[in-house]
């Protein structure tokens, strides 16, 4: 089995057609098939197992001490634990836990063989106790290894073409359901990888088929044990109405601050990033408390859940939007500024992906501005979500699509509020961005 590599965009690469052709391809195809049932399976299973570690430290554990209620400050050593947990498996397990979450990418390949476990148990600590992260990195970094992996099993001397093509379909197939549509996780692996060029089909086609099936094997697995599919949606979108004048001036402003917030949340990650590499696991421990205090805080001060500060906010989206009058213009506030120093620390030094509390983040900020007039929460929810995944992600078609296609019919109706939103956080951020760059940060 073969298949010819990738060329860079502009450069003279193979017929598509002719590749398309070959057996090679075919037998690709065929392969990539099977492996989207098991690799979507362990997806699966990685993602409830983080629910049943969160349900267990969060609920289970306190009940179980006698406390009958979480106690408000129950977060602070859960998120010290996360700390000492990802710092020792950072240091002292190859491939450093994964990459780095507050450098942005979200797709660097398949991680070697041993860096397997690395990557998982990283994971596990960050998201089950309480990161401020999202799932999807490590279980996109997963999804290619084991792909590559199991091939390499099989055939050795696999191609370094094919391989690409095997490691992106395992990835594919891991966040097929997750962000709640097959085509959503093959934008966002799109842009995240730099496909391009005549070439692009021909590449996404396998992975798009893995995505199809895993999507599939989520929904049975979903159905089968009644744990759900873990996939991003809301229960119910308030009606939008058609755009006017004024919202687009909100659209405006709203990009505008998700540039400003998001250079500065990535800002702060990386400077914290480097301080806490610098001291090692005691660093990590105390960046840990430091989350787990921000989330006493917001408590204390509110009187509402300490999870809404706490972990990726993908749970969260749909109660923040459902709820969106039970919430003040002061308690949105703090929960974002809370929320945002959390997500920086986590950022840091633990490990996860960076897109679900981006779009928590940006829901808040949009869900706040609603309060003012010319501007309803639907809307505000849509341009908020969009405008900051493009502040903290810089994939502008990945943005836009996860901010509509979230809302179902209403997406359609405040789609050109959310594009201009993005473009404006997107130009602006890449232009806030411009004198520095990440000290470590891996080539796309």
């Amino acid at each position: 089995m073969s298949a010819e590599p990738v060329g860079a965009p502009g450069a003279k690469g193979p017929d598509p057609l002719m590749v398309v052709s070959t057996r090679g391809y075919a037998l690709l195809l065929v392969l990539v098939a099977a492996l989207g049932v098991p690799i979507s399976a362990a997806a699966f299973g990685f993602l409830a197992l983080v629910h049943e570690i969160q349900t267990l430290t969060y609920e289970d554990l306190p009940r179980a001490l006698g406390f009958g209620s979480t106690p408000s400050w129950w977060p602070v050593p859960l998120l010290a634990a996360a700390g000492l947990l990802t710092g020792l498996a950072v240091r002292h397990l190859p491939g450093t836990g994964g990459h780095r979450p507050a450098e942005g990418a979200v797709h660097e390949g398949a991680p070697a063989a041993s860096e397997l476990p690395g990557v998982a148990l990283a994971a596990l600590a960050s998201l089950g106790l309480g990161a401020v992260l999202g799932p999807e990195a490590p279980l996109i970094a997963l999804g290619a290894g084991l792909a590559v992996h199991s091939v390499r099993l099989l055939k050795p001397g696999i191609e370094p073409g094919a391989r690409a093509m095997i490691a992106a379909a395992g990835s594919f197939a891991a966040v097929s359901a997750l962000l709640g549509s097959p085509l959503l996780g093959a934008f966002l692996l799109m842009e995240a990888s730099g496909l391009a060029g005549m070439m692009l089909g021909v590449t996404l086609v396998p992975g798009l088929l893995a995505s199809g099936i895993g999507s599939l094997v989520f929904v049975g697995l979903g159905s089968w044990t009644g744990l759900g599919t873990y996939s991003l949606a809301l229960p119910q979108v308030p009606h939008a109405s058609q755009p006017a004048v004024a919202e687009f001036g909100w659209a405006v402003v709203l990009g505008a601050a998700a540039a400003l917030a998001g250079t500065g949340i990535r800002k702060l990650s990386l400077t914290l990033q480097g301080r806490v590499e610098q001291r090692g696991v005691v660093a990590a421990v105390v960046t840990g408390l430091a989350i787990g205090v921000l989330a006493l805080l917001y408590v204390e001060n509110t009187g509402r859940s300490a999870s809404e500060v706490l972990y990726s906010g993908q749970d969260a989206l749909g109660g923040l939007l459902a709820e969106d009058a039970a919430y003040t213009v002061g308690s949105l506030l703090l929960l974002i500024v809370c929320k945002a120093l959390a997500y920086s620390a986590s950022l840091s030094c633990l490990r996860g992906g960076p897109i679900f509390p981006s779009m928590f983040l940006g829901a808040a900020g949009g869900l706040a501005l609603s309060h003012l007039p010319g501007l309803d929460a639907t809307s505000g929810f849509a341009m908020g979500i969009g405008a900051m995944c493009v502040a903290m992600l810089k994939l502008p078609m990945t943005s836009v699509l996860l901010a509509t296609l979230l809302l179902g019919s209403e997406g359609i109706t405040v789609m050109p509020l959310v594009i201009v939103s993005v473009v404006v956080s997107y130009v602006l951020s890449l232009r806030l961005d411009r004198p520095s760059a990440a000290p470590h940060a891996a080539p796309a």
